[in-house]
């Protein structure tokens, strides 16, 4: 996938998770990434979790690069069976999301939300998807914004082992509306 926007064009490309650990080590152990929930994981650590994913069926990882260079993390599971099982009811075409925007000396204005915007062009460029949902820590309230900026809306909050989630969904119309794109 490839979209340029006012910042620059954003490609994502499947993540190799020995190629891109040391770099993705530096990310999620970054004092930004506190909601990744991976501050003390050794570079070995990151491997592992993400040679997990990469066999997983049902979750895959990506790379998102900006003008060429890594910039963000982004993931895609199935609800149904990776991190939400049991903990609401699934309809057809929901796909689950996390992203992760890599730490920077030299923030660009409104890069966030454009990664954002380039994860859900992605996610809804597959025209199975009905519906992303996702499931940040109820205290992160700069990416209850995003997502808000974007079209999801809360539904409720939700009990995970790691954390209190906040339970938002955002269909392909949703996005759309909050994108200013008539439906």
């Amino acid at each position: 996938m490839s979209a340029t926007t006012g910042i620059g064009t954003f490609t994502i490309r499947p993540l190799d998770p020995l190629k891109d650990a040391e770099l993705l080590h530096s990310w999620v152990t970054h004092p930004k990434a506190a909601y990744w929930m991976m501050q003390d994981a050794k570079l070995q650590d990151v491997e592992r979790e993400y040679m997990r994913i990469a066999a997983h069926e049902h979750h895959h990882a990506y790379l998102g690069l900006h003008e060429g260079r890594p910039a963000f993390l982004m993931e895609k599971y199935d609800p149904r069976y990776v991190e939400l099982t049991g903990l609401y009811e699934p309809e057809p075409g929901d796909v689950g999301m996390h992203f992760l925007v890599a730490p920077t000396d030299r923030p660009i204005h409104g890069f966030t939300r454009a990664v954002i915007t380039a994860v859900m062009d992605e996610l809804f460029a597959d025209p199975r998807t009905r519906r992303v949902v996702v499931e940040p820590d109820v205290s992160n309230k700069a990416v209850h914004a995003l997502n808000e900026a974007v079209g999801f809306v809360p539904v409720r909050e939700i009990d995970k082992p790691e954390k209190r989630a906040l339970l938002s969904f955002c269909t392909r119309e949703q996005f759309l509306a909050a994108r200013g794109v008539a439906v």
